[in-house]
This record gives C-alpha cells, sequence and structure tokens, in this order.
C-alpha cells in the first residue's frame, strides 16, 4: 500500500470532523508531528499525532487508534485551562515548539490563533532558546542525582526507565537550541546533525556510549535482540490488556519495527539503540519479575552495561557528558550574548 500525506492529511481531517460533531466540547485541534516535514515515513510506517484541546477535562490523556498495519493515530487531549498561562506555554520545552510549529486543523473560536500568535511572539529570542534548553538540562542533571541514592520500590526496569528519561532530556538540551526536541524514532538519527551545528560532533558518540554501543556489535548483534524485543512486547500486550500504556499499544509495534528494520539496513545503525531500550525497557517494566521476556531483557542490559556492574561505569560518563553538554550550553550563550 502506497502511503502519501493527501492519504494522511485526509484521514487528520476526517478524524478532526468525526470528533467535533455537535456535542463536542472540543473547541480546537492541532497536528504536529513528523507529518509537518518532508520526512514523515521511516520505514514505511508513521502516525498522524493530533492534539484535541476540549473545554473541560477529558476523559483520556491519550488514544491510540489503527488505521492500517503501517499508519495509527496518536491522539492527545487537554483541557483548555492549561493553555491559559501563554507566557510559561512559550518557555515550555515540550508545548513551546510544538505550538509554534503546529498546524491547526480546527479552531472556530480562533483560541488555538491567540495561544499559536503568543507563544510565536519572541519564540526565538536567545535568551528564551536557552531557558528552554536549560530546563531539558535541570531536569536530566536533577535525574543523575536521583541514582546516587536508592529510590523506594526500584526495580531493574525502573532505574532503566529514569536513566532514559534523562538521557532523552540531555539531548534535547542540546537539540532545543537549532530545532525541535527530538522524538524516540528518529533521535539518534537526527542528533548527529543537531551537536554538528553546534561545532560539538563528538556528542553522538558519546551518547552511543551511554547506551552501551561500545558492547552492542554491529547490524548481526543487533538484529539478533529484535525477536526477545518483540516476544516482550506480546507478553505486555498479554499480561496487561486493559491497563497496557498506551506506548505499548499493539498498533505501535509495526510503527517501531519498521523503522528499526530500516535502521539496520542503513549507514548508522547504532540508531536503533535509541527506540529499542525505549520500548523493550518499558514492556519488560509492566511484566512481573522472574517473567522469561523481563529476564530477556535484563540479560541484553547487563551485556550493554546497563544493568549491573556496567552500571555505574555508565552513571559516572553521563557525569562527564552533562558536564559537556552544560558547556555546550555555555558556550551558545556566550556566542549569542544572553
Amino acid at each position: 500500500m502506497r502511503i502519501t500525506r493527501d492519504m494522511l492529511l485526509n484521514i487528520a481531517d476526517e478524524t478532526v470532523k468525526q470528533r467535533t460533531r455537535p456535542g463536542s466540547d472540543v473547541i480546537a485541534v492541532y497536528l504536529s508531528g513528523s507529518l509537518l516535514g518532508d520526512e514523515y515515513l521511516l520505514g514505511g510506517a508513521t502516525d498522524i499525532d493530533l492534539t484535541f484541546i476540549h473545554l473541560e477535562t477529558p476523559q483520556a490523556d491519550r488514544e491510540i487508534v489503527p488505521i492500517n498495519d503501517l499508519v495509527h493515530l496518536d491522539l492527545a487531549h487537554y483541557a483548555q485551562r492549561e493553555f491559559r498561562d501563554t507566557r510559561t506555554l512559550r518557555l515550555h520545552p515540550w508545548m513551546g515548539p510544538t505550538l509554534f510549529y503546529c498546524k491547526p486543523l480546527y479552531d472556530p473560536q480562533h483560541f488555538l490563533d491567540f495561544i499559536q500568535a503568543s507563544v510565536r511572539g519572541q519564540f526565538d529570542r536567545p535568551d528564551y532558546m536557552l531557558r528552554r534548553s536549560r530546563q531539558q538540562y535541570e531536569h536530566a542533571r536533577q535525574m543523575w542525582m536521583s541514582f546516587h541514592s536508592p529510590q523506594e520500590g526500584d526495580t531493574p526496569t525502573s532505574i532503566m526507565l529514569r536513566y532514559l528519561r534523562a538521557i532523552e532530556h540531555t539531548v534535547n538540551a542540546v537539540a532545543s537550541l537549532n530545532g525541535m526536541p527530538l522524538t524516540e524514532r528518529r533521535l539518534l538519527l537526527a542528533f548527529g546533525e543537531r551537536a554538528g551545528a553546534l561545532n560539538r560532533p563528538g556528542l553522538l558518540p558519546g551518547l552511543l556510549g551511554l547506551l552501551g554501543g561500545a558492547n552492542a556489535g554491529g547490524t548481526p548483534e543487533l538484529q539478533q535482540m529484535l525477536p526477545a524485543w518483540q516476544a516482550a512486547w506480546n507478553a505486555a500486550v498479554e499480561e496487561t490488556r486493559q491497563d497496557l500504556p498506551a506506548r505499548l499499544h499493539p498498533a505501535r509495534m509495526a510503527y517501531y519495527a519498521k523503522a528499526m528494520e530500516r535502521m539496520l539496513k542503513g549507514e548508522s545503525p547504532q540508531a536503533v539503540l535509541w527506540p529499542l531500550l525505549r520500548t523493550w525497557t518499558s514492556a519488560a517494566d509492566v511484566l512481573p519479575e522472574g517473567h522469561t521476556a523481563r529476564l530477556a531483557w535484563q540479560n541484553a542490559a547487563a551485556g550493554l552495561g546497563l544493568v549491573g556492574d556496567g552500571f555505574a561505569e555508565r552513571i559516572e560518563a553521563f557525569d562527564i557528558y552533562l558536564d559537556t553538554v552544560e558547556e555546550t550550553l555555555d558556550a551558545w550563550a556566550q556566542a549569542n550574548g544572553v
């Protein structure tokens, strides 16, 4: 099946029409994500990111709606009150850029027009850009500090998820200086260019090191991890059923699998590490202790030095990496008169 931009936009428009019929409390809808750019497909699969703004608190924060094997809707829901402070939105490291670049699809009361105009006002001021980046950095540094004192209820998977979130904040502290924050599938594919534009090309190999790249091997070794990854996802679906996190909805498996297959055939096969680890760890986290699929994840993570004795070395390296990122932000600030 040939997937075109027009086809995807038609699906988005039809979804908006269906969900804004008389009686709906939706006051605005906007499109965001990869469909706004030229590279909306990765491995032949994609999603359609729509955000619905409701008068009152919505029933769900997020929905995944399958369209076919290669396309799904990723629907976010917010209450109107969360958009009232436009100055705060402009400085928010995620919502600010999203609102700046998004495409309104439904806005009869011009609520979104006002919000977007306010966010876009002085959005590119260097001090605002730096504040958004520093928020990402500070989150990462605080999370790094948490690894030095045990947290109640910590498990190997919960520690790993916290580590990966800290790395995501760190990456986007850099990426936010010259564009949108980077999302899961393209994070390692795009980060090298973002870091290079700041004259920090060494940040990409350092990032791969934090993810166990030195122990990961090449394409054959990475390829061998995919069956265990899929088994963990399938087990998570079976075990949790109605309580399954939206991230692990069955419709999203092909979205990641197709992207990872494409990465493994490309020039940067280790780019697969980010979506692989994020989703695999999330799946393992909802499985009970001792589950076969969870143990397979733990063995793979230990082989990458991300669980067990090797993790202490990763935390030490992460400290140094965070210092380098802080120096990058300081250098950018000085160059831009902040």
